[in-house]
């Protein structure tokens, strides 16, 4: 079996899954924040520093957890030294679309979520750690 046929996990089953899943939920329920306590622009660029963060990571999980196995070792670390570099360039994009295609803008909000977002990835350990202690 080679790197291509290796087994391939559904997506949703796939360990990251959670956390993507979380970042979704928190982008969201901070642009709907934003939306009652600051108005429209706040929201909406909320949700764009929100899908900023999110859209890269849902596309470096794909790339990273596409092959599994011993025998896809190579495989794997290109996927993720590729996923990753996606991952950057995919970044820079949206910030670069955002920022000279979505006017009135509020750079606050845009960053504000972006944070909240990647928070969600750098607390996540502490969330799977959670969730496999229970009994």
């Amino acid at each position: 079996m080679n790197a291509h046929t290796s087994h391939r996990s559904a997506f949703h089953k796939l360990p990251v899954f959670p956390v993507l899943l979380a970042q979704l939920v928190v982008l969201l329920l901070a642009a709907a924040t934003l939306f009652g306590w600051r108005g429209a622009v706040e929201s909406y660029s909320g949700l764009c520093g929100g899908l900023i963060a999110w859209l890269p990571n849902l596309y470096f999980a794909y790339k990273a957890f596409r092959f599994s196995g011993a025998r896809a070792a190579q495989a794997i670390i290109r996927s993720f030294y590729a996923g990753e570099a996606g991952k950057l360039i995919l970044t820079a994009v949206l910030f670069a679309l955002t920022f000279a295609g979505v006017k009135p803008l509020s750079a606050l909000a845009v960053f504000g979520v972006f944070v909240l977002t990647l928070s969600v990835g750098w607390f996540s350990p502490l969330l799977i750690r959670a969730k496999h202690s229970r009994p």
